[in-house]
């Protein structure tokens, strides 16, 4: 059994998994973190290998220390990963980000790939039908949109992201929700165009939190999973710890 540690900016996720197959997940707030990572380890004795991901300032002693009996993985830059990297900047590559195009290297082999993580940020990355990872893009997600609309304006409310198929607000609330709503669809849409104009055929893959709320709205042949990151961890601690 792999446990899957992933750190985020927000909240600790953890999956366990079993023969590939993800049997349990859970998220924590970060305050709760090693309470509920001794309850799992306690109902899944049989965890031999974990991979702590984070994008956060997580302590990795804690977790050393209860799992002797296990391999840990910590991801960096520097972790085998079943791709070539072209990324000009390694270091500063994010973590999640290696983990979802290693899952896409994984599920969709010789294809070319554009991983959507709509979480805290929405990254878009690309990897090419020879199994070279390129890069991509960085955009705030959502919620921060809507954030960043009270933080740097004298007036305007805190909303809280909501669905919206209004085109013209009637109210300075539906407007909000009119404009960051759509503007964040149109922006992933057009991407996805982008690509799909410039490397044809192309698999589109949606994940992060907000990933089924999106899907709604976009563009039809899209692949949604929001446990894809979990996958793609699980599969770069079998690809660096299997004989």
């Amino acid at each position: 059994m792999n446990l899957i540690i992933d750190a985020g900016n927000s909240y600790v996720k953890m999956a366990v998994f079993e023969e590939g197959n993800m049997i349990f997940s859970q998220l924590a707030e970060y305050v709760d973190f090693l309470k509920v990572f001794l309850k799992i380890k306690k109902t899944y004795p049989k965890i031999r290998k974990v991979m702590l991901s984070s994008v956060s300032k997580l302590n990795k002693t804690a977790i050393e220390k209860e799992i002797s009996a296990a391999k840990l993985v910590v991801l960096d830059y520097t972790v085998k990963m079943p791709f070539q990297n072209l990324y000009s900047t390694p270091k500063t590559l994010g973590v999640d980000r290696l983990a979802l195009v290693a899952g896409a290297s994984k599920k969709y082999p010789n294809q070319n790939c554009l991983i959507i993580d709509a979480g805290t940020c929405v990254t878009y990355d690309f990897i090419d039908q020879a199994g070279v990872y390129k890069g991509g893009g960085i955009s705030p997600g959502l919620q921060l949109r809507y954030k960043s609309l009270n933080d740097y304006t004298a007036n305007l409310p805190q909303l809280k992201a909501a669905y919206s198929n209004i085109l013209i607000g009637d109210s300075t609330e539906n407007a909000i929700h009119a404009g960051v709503f759509n503007g964040f669809v149109n922006e992933i849409n057009g991407i996805i165009e982008q690509f799909s104009n410039t490397f044809s055929p192309l698999v589109v893959i949606l994940t992060g939190g907000d990933a089924n709320f999106l899907s709604k709205r976009l563009k039809s042949g899209i692949f949604v999973d929001p446990n894809f990151l979990f996958k793609g961890l699980n599969y770069i601690l079998d690809f660096n710890t299997s004989k």
